[in-house]
């Protein structure tokens, strides 16, 4: 395989790391030719000084000021800052494939961006198709390139499809870990903390998507994510609860078998493959002792005690703008979750209110008219919650 160039956008994250040691134990196959992150002053200087990538971007200008100021002499990384530098790194002409593992929203302009640009994509941000599936899809149809899952749901898949189409597919199964209150009581939803909601049974990942995980909402983006990656109508969309994590997702087929992917809950696997693909990696996580394992189970999820699961399949069915508010909605949810100012269980009561307000003119679907609507979903959450609306903190 030749040797691949790639930048690593959430380079200071868990998918960001992880990336890191699949290219480090493989510096034969890839090279680091961009890093970007928030502020991780840091985490940047190690980075650059084991990966010696040719530009490093934190989105904070100040902490890009104090990272030019303390980068060791000789040091080839060129600092940019902000949203433009965020986009040079995604779009830069050596980078071969971009990791886009920017949590939430913020990842959708440089993921498209360099789909214009004509880059594969490693596809972590699953914002970018929640809020504009379609656009990105056409735009990697336009550009030639091609977008390589890395969630490990949509890798299974991926990986079990192995470049068949749809038309022999019953349904595509994604599986839920159900979360750290996986048997918790209604009552006892009203009650929880943001420190148990970040403490995640089977992977460690980013407050974001944790509390996201907790709620099932991480489950309902992957419903549309997967809606998209695979041209797959949303009733052909199936989610199971498999508390293991140890089969991925699995595909139905009309003949009635079903293909499954199984690994240990490492993101540093589908990480790989995504670099590799077509090729695959040795060395990179411990193999399944099936025996040790003993059994796996799967259930139904609860979407009474987990509607943002069914919020996020109403979305997906009215289509258009609606998943791209219904997102905006729910990182205005959970970041007043995380601040301990709004209840767990309000979370989708404050995100039904959005999408219940919102009402699209039938306008051709565009990003800006994403980005809008992004905007005053965002602005009609804080004002639900400034009037105490949602605000119920159990």
């Amino acid at each position: 395989m030749q040797r691949k160039n790639i930048s690593l956008l959430g380079s200071t994250g868990s998918i960001g790391t992880s990336a890191l040691d699949v290219i480090a134990r493989h510096g034969d196959r890839f090279k680091v030719s961009a890093i970007a992150a928030s502020a991780s002053i840091d985490s940047m200087l190690a980075q650059i000084s084991a990966f010696d990538p040719a530009l490093a971007c934190l989105a904070d200008p100040a902490a890009a000021d104090e990272l030019r100021r303390r980068l060791p002499a000789g040091s080839r990384a060129e600092v940019v800052a902000g949203k433009q530098g965020l986009l040079r790194a995604a779009t830069m002409p050596e980078a071969d494939v971009v990791l886009a593992a920017i949590a939430g929203s913020a990842g959708l302009q440089p993921t498209f961006a360099a789909l214009q640009a004509g880059k594969d994509v490693a596809l972590a941000n699953k914002e970018s198709l929640v809020m504009a599936g379609e656009l990105m899809m056409a735009q990697a149809r336009q550009s030639g390139c091609r977008i390589i899952p890395v969630d490990s749901e949509h890798s299974a898949v991926f990986q079990v499809l192995n470049g068949q189409g749809t038309e022999h597919i019953s349904s595509i199964i994604l599986t839920a870990s159900g979360g750290p209150f996986l048997n918790t009581g209604i009552d006892e939803l009203r009650r929880v903390t943001p420190a148990e909601a970040l403490r995640h049974p089977r992977w460690n990942m980013g407050s974001k998507v944790t509390i996201d995980s907790a709620s099932l909402m991480n489950k309902g983006l992957e419903v549309i994510e997967a809606r998209w990656l695979f041209d797959i109508a949303p009733d052909r969309i199936k989610v199971v609860v498999h508390p293991q994590s140890i089969v991925h997702s699995m595909v139905a087929f009309v003949d009635g078998t079903v293909l499954a992917q199984l690994s240990q809950p490492d993101m540093r696997g589908p990480i790989a493959y995504a670099f590799s693909f077509p090729e695959r990696l040795e060395s990179i996580m411990q193999p399944l002792d099936l025996v040790a394992l003993g059994e796996l189970s799967f259930s139904a999820p609860d979407t009474r005690r987990f509607p943002c699961l069914t919020l996020a399949f109403r979305a997906l069915r009215q289509a258009g703008l609606m998943p791209a508010v219904m997102n905006a909605a729910n990182e205005i949810a959970v970041e007043t979750f995380l601040a301990g100012n709004l209840a767990f269980h309000a979370m989708p009561a404050l995100i039904e209110k959005v999408m219940d307000a919102f009402s699209a003119d039938g306008a051709p679907l565009s990003m800006e008219r994403v980005l809008e609507a992004d905007r005053w979903a965002r602005t009609r959450a804080r004002e639900l919650l400034d009037s105490g609306t949602c605000s119920d903190s159990g």
